[in-house]
């Protein structure tokens, strides 16, 4: 049986796209609830990619009506345009 966090680097080695969190927890069958543990996670598998080697890469979330990009991982509300339709942040392996 793979630990939470080998199963995560297994995904994001299968989706070179890369996925947000939604889409891991939901994956491997994860509760909405357990998001906030994946962050963490991810965390540390960046640390872990490191000394393998790899790097853990994140794509900004981006606002999907004007384009702007956030430095921030959680938002609601873009600051440009105010609209509330944001794409998640998306988690890949180089």
């Amino acid at each position: 049986m793979r630990t939470l966090r080998a199963e995560i680097i297994r995904l994001l080695m299968e989706h070179r796209e890369g996925l947000n969190v939604r889409e891991i927890c939901q994956l491997l069958d994860l509760e909405p609830e357990r998001e906030r543990e994946v962050y963490s996670h991810l965390k540390a598998i960046a640390r872990i990619l490191r000394r393998k080697g790899f790097r853990l890469l994140m794509l900004p979330p981006r606002c999907k009506e004007c384009g702007f990009e956030f430095n921030k991982l959680r938002v609601s509300k873009c600051p440009k345009c105010k609209s509330e339709r944001i794409e998640a942040a998306r988690f890949k392996i180089d």
